[in-house]
């Protein structure tokens, strides 16, 4: 078979896509246009995340800190009732 022949060439031929104008008309060293600015939707719920997300190390070293705690003044007896 010569690659004239090939069935999957003529294939991926037909398949392909045309390049966008968008990646055409820009230069290669050109940055990319900014976003338009629009209203942000998930705003708060974003803000709620990075703050948890931020807390998140200071949470886990208060419940080691709540657990090394408790089990100082533990008197051993093994007595859960009180």
């Amino acid at each position: 078979m010569t690659p004239d022949d090939d069935p999957t060439a003529d294939f991926l031929d037909d398949v392909r896509a045309e390049e966008t104008p968008w990646r055409r008309d820009r230069p290669a060293g050109e940055r990319a246009p900014e976003r338009a600015d629009r209203p942000e939707r998930w705003g708060r719920t974003r803000a709620a995340g990075r703050a948890a997300a931020q807390a998140a190390p200071y949470l886990q070293a208060a419940a080691l800190v709540a657990w090394l705690a408790s089990g100082a003044f533990d008197d051993g007896s093994g007595n859960q009732s009180g």
